[in-house]
């Protein structure tokens, strides 16, 4: 990644819990660019609402997703997810794999790794912890991933602050009558780091390969490589109809939808604008949590939230300077 150059996260070339990831170059944007945005017009207003959307429709498919892993486990409901999502896109894209060189299926294995890690490790990170320490500490991998693109000493203050933020929250869980699962934050951070594989490779993928054909067949591999540890989850019996039809739902919050409310808000909005705006996952993954799953937080914790939603915004702003 080129040093003027940051990347945030996104949902949209995410994925897994995968994601889009935006860049926020500095200097003026080009002619092509203008004239891309302008076509597919509709307003910044829209664009946001878009965003905003599509962030809301991730975090309510998390929380649903918790009653489910509950029920059925977190390694057969995330690969299932993954599995319903690729089979839709494998359906309406109909890449042609037997077409692809041997540069695409390297760059479309390494992306659908790092899916997979971000996937299992997200929904075992989540069966331990509660949404908004799960949220911000895989918020980690996009934002030091962004903080790597940002020149000078002054970018190593946004993740210290993140840090501050996270250790915020994990101090008010700590506290808690559960406390806070230390396997569940190792899952969590393993999820960051397949979340930051994930942001590097989906800017490889998206450049060689034309349209949604990257991500595609991405899924495929993602769903491909996790489905064993979801055989192994579910014994024998391999996966009851309801799970099945839980998932197939779940996969059109997250990471269907998401994707297409998020390709969209892209073309109307500049990338750091973008960025900006998916600072707010951390925020709206703990309302969500709080709402749907009863999980309230002190006002310690509400600080910390609000100190990785900064950090996210301070590392996008700086790569623009």
């Amino acid at each position: 990644m080129s040093q003027n150059t940051v990347s945030t996260p996104s949902y949209a070339a995410q994925q897994a819990g995968g994601r889009t990831v935006p860049t926020a170059d500095s200097g003026t944007p080009s002619s092509a660019a203008a004239k891309h945005r302008k076509i597919h017009g509709g307003g910044r207003p829209l664009a946001v609402g878009l965003a905003v959307a599509a962030m809301i429709s991730v975090q309510t498919g998390v929380s649903l997703a918790v009653p489910v892993i509950q029920d059925y486990g977190p390694l057969s409901t995330s690969s299932l997810r993954l599995c319903w999502a690729a089979l839709v896109l494998l359906i309406f894209v109909r890449p042609p794999l037997h077409r692809f060189s041997v540069v695409q299926w390297r760059a479309a294995l390494v992306l659908g790794a790092g899916m997979a890690v971000m996937t299992l490790a997200f929904f075992l990170a989540i069966e331990r912890l509660p949404q908004h320490l799960t949220v911000a500490l895989e918020f980690c991998g996009p934002l030091m991933v962004a903080a790597l693109g940002v020149r000078g000493w002054r970018a190593l203050a946004w993740p210290l602050l993140a840090a501050v933020g996270i250790l915020m929250l994990a101090w008010g869980d700590a506290h808690a009558q559960s406390g806070a699962d230390p396997i569940g934050m190792a899952f969590a951070l393993l999820a960051a780091t397949g979340w930051g594989v994930y942001i590097v490779m989906m800017k490889k993928v998206g450049h060689a390969f034309p349209g949604l054909q990257g991500l595609a067949v991405s899924l495929l591999v993602a769903a491909l490589l996790s489905l064993p540890f979801a055989v192994a989850e579910s014994g024998p019996a391999l996966f009851p109809g309801r799970q099945l039809a839980l998932t197939a739902g779940l996969a059109v919050l997250v990471p269907l939808v998401p994707y297409i409310l998020e390709i969209q808000a892209l073309r109307r909005l500049p990338a750091a604008a973008f960025g900006v705006l998916m600072s707010l996952e951390p925020a709206i993954g703990a309302l969500s949590g709080w709402m749907i799953l009863g999980q309230g937080m002190g006002a310690g914790q509400m600080l910390g939230v609000g100190l990785v939603v900064a950090a996210s915004v301070g590392v996008v702003r700086a790569g623009r300077d």
